[in-house]
């Protein structure tokens, strides 16, 4: 049974099943952010980002980026850093604006 996991999963042993059972939570939280993001939009009837949205999409990111580095990948390490850095200028923009408010 363990064979067929770790071939279906394309792993070697524990270590990498872990670092692909993390990945895939970083995925869902990721995932998740878009589902946040469309149930607040049905509910107000117009698109709105929620700040949720944005605490999903760094959770997400720093998983996934903890893994991409796990994977020395460099396209998705790419990719990731990018994105944490929007994510949290976001996050850091929400945060002055309540604080002028």
């Amino acid at each position: 049974m363990t064979e067929t996991v770790f071939s279906w999963l394309n792993v070697q042993g524990w270590v990498e099943f872990w670092w692909v059972v993390f990945g895939l939570f970083g995925q869902l939280l990721f995932m998740g952010r878009f589902l946040v993001q469309w149930i607040a939009s049905e509910r107000q009837g117009r698109s709105v980002v929620p700040v949720i949205f944005w605490y999903f999409s760094i959770g997400g990111g720093i998983i996934l980026f903890a893994y991409a580095c796990y994977r020395a990948d460099p396209v998705f390490i790419l990719g990731q850093s990018m994105g944490l850095f929007i994510y949290a200028r976001n996050l850091w923009l929400i945060r002055a604006e309540k604080h002028r408010g």
